[in-house]
């Protein structure tokens, strides 16, 4: 039976879900709001046939339950090369539940195993099932937490440098008289043409924002402030946004969990630039949505961490003008998978010879982080 016959009978046969939480690689980390010491992915198995789709989420343990007992029963049986039906169906299994915070989450790596099962049974890379439109994504280097060292921040930035990154973003927000020295190192070691960016994680109000977003520019002249304040505080942003200096560009959006919330921040004036989580926002069925949106009003877009995934699902965006390798995410992603995507001159390209996203799981490597396992009935 040729290929495309045998994908057009496919059907989802079976769902798995898994969890794994990874100790950070220092005691904690932390930004301008939070502070963590480990962190947990959400792994979601689809397979039909002899092929077995892979997604995931960076998500808490009770993600994998929501999988298990409401989106198993309305994956499986679901035509697999159709995604955004079994995404519409998954939506609605939700509706008393709710389709955001843990639902969207469920969501997206459900979504994101479904799309990577179908562009296997159709023997291509994700990018090119989607469709295509550019080869490769521009990546910043993205960790810089605040409480690294003046040294260990160092480090890490020359590292980025190495791999040919041409940005950079660092937290900032937790502690306002160390922040421009910490700005000024980045911009001392790339020299003029590396792009600094910041991130505050909704430290600030809004005023205190668009005095440090003209403070930054000053002293680094950096060019991107994420998350300045809130980002359900859409009228503060918009207002950091109309004091900032200008060629500094205020980003927002990693916690949209759906359409709506993308369209009110849109509507809003809230950013210059919009960033979506293609495991937060409902996979990569919403992600291209996203980018729908982004090409209506002529906005650029920007993809939030997961790079192995965000890669695939950038490739077939036209707004998108980054993506975020995340440093977290990338140490993760290569630990607990095979496949995964390595830098070269600071850009991420899938692997047009990989069906898929081109990953799986190694459970050896897996195993010793396991929290939770359907097929063990639930906590590992």
């Amino acid at each position: 039976m040729a290929l495309a016959t045998r994908a057009a009978q496919a059907r989802v046969e079976r769902l798995e879900v898994s969890a794994y939480t990874v100790p950070t690689e220092t005691d904690e980390e932390s930004d301008g709001t939070l502070s963590w010491d480990s962190t947990t992915i959400v792994v979601v198995e689809v397979a039909a046939g002899d092929e077995t789709g892979l997604g995931y989420t960076y998500a808490d343990t009770s993600v994998a339950t929501l999988i298990e007992g409401k989106l198993a029963s309305v994956a499986e049986g679901a035509d697999a090369l159709a995604p955004p039906k079994t995404w519409s169906d998954m939506q609605r299994a939700l509706r008393n539940l709710g389709d955001s915070g843990i639902g969207a989450m469920a969501m997206s790596a459900v979504d994101i195993a479904l799309w990577d099962l179908k562009a296997k049974l159709l023997g291509v890379c994700l990018a090119d099932a989607l469709p295509r439109f550019r080869d490769s994504v521009p990546m910043y280097g993205s960790g810089g937490f605040c409480n690294l060292s003046a040294e260990q921040l160092r480090e890490q930035v020359r590292g980025w440098l190495e791999q040919g990154f041409q940005s950079v973003k660092i937290k900032v927000g937790r502690d306002g008289s160390a922040d421009p020295e910490r700005v000024e190192l980045v911009r001392e070691l790339g020299g003029p043409e590396l792009e600094v960016m910041v991130d505050a994680n909704g430290a600030n109000n809004p005023v205190e924002a668009a005095l440090w977003a003209r403070r930054y520019r000053e002293i680094a002249d950096v060019t991107y402030f994420e998350e300045p304040v809130s980002s359900d505080d859409l009228r503060g942003l918009a207002y950091v946004r109309e004091h900032a200096p200008p060629g500094l560009a205020v980003a927002a959006g990693e916690y949209g969990w759906n359409l709506p919330y993308f369209q009110k921040m849109l509507d809003a004036g809230a950013v210059d630039i919009l960033q979506a989580d293609v495991t937060r926002c409902g996979g990569i069925t919403n992600m291209l949505r996203v980018d729908g949106l982004c090409k209506a009003r002529c906005l650029p877009s920007s993809a939030h961490c997961a790079p192995a995934i965000s890669a695939h699902a950038c490739c077939g965006m036209e707004t998108v003008i980054h993506c975020e390798y995340f440093f977290d995410h990338t140490r993760i992603e290569s630990m607990l998978f095979d496949g995964t995507l390595e830098p070269e001159r600071g850009l991420l390209t899938p692997d047009r010879s990989r069906p898929g996203l081109g990953l799986s799981l190694n459970r050896e490597r897996a195993a010793q982080y396991e929290v939770y396992s359907s097929e063990q009935g639930g906590g590992a």
